[in-house]
């Protein structure tokens, strides 16, 4: 039987999840798309950038599902450090902490939230739950498996695509 804590962790994993899969629908089928985004990724120093686009949006809806649903929690919240790693590395770190000047607050929320799920577990009303009789991995191997795939998917995502771009406003040098 479910108990309040569970209806609560089912309210964050829906909130946390459908949030994160909302974003990554949005690049394929709101505003520019996957060519919009592409140039987008290009511009902030993503190679490839129509592979990040479609890569971005799958992860971020997969993730986002994952967790919403409660279906291997620990790997869904890694999704969500890696995402959220990637983005405070290539878009949020300069512009300091809060959301309002382009900061990355909303991301060090988003991520941390699914990692307090991933060591709490999703509860009883989730799909490892529901699957497994219990709550697959969570605590310690929850923090571990979330904390450690996901940073080691960023640091991946990153050195293997990842060049800053030019400053573009930076005066030229001359000679004298």
């Amino acid at each position: 039987m479910a108990t309040a804590a569970d209806v609560a962790l089912l309210i964050l994993r829906l909130v946390l999840g459908l949030t994160m899969a909302a974003h990554g629908l949005n690049k394929f089928f709101g505003g520019g798309r996957i060519p919009g985004t592409a140039r987008w990724f290009e511009s902030i120093g993503m190679k490839y950038g129509k592979f990040q686009a479609v890569t971005a949006a799958t992860a971020e809806t997969a993730a986002g599902l994952g967790l919403a649903i409660g279906l291997f929690t620990p790997i869904a919240a890694a999704g969500f450090v890696a995402l959220m790693a990637v983005a405070v590395w290539t878009v949020h770190r300069a512009n300091g902490f809060f959301v309002l000047g382009n900061g990355w607050e909303y991301n060090l929320v988003l991520a941390t939230g699914a990692v307090a799920v991933a060591m709490i577990g999703p509860g009883y009303l989730s799909a490892d739950h529901q699957i497994f009789c219990h709550c697959w991995q969570n605590g310690w191997n929850g923090l571990a498996i979330a904390l450690g795939l996901g940073l080691a998917g960023a640091v991946g995502q990153l050195a293997l695509f990842y060049r800053a771009p030019a400053k573009a406003d930076a005066p030229a040098q001359s000679d004298g």
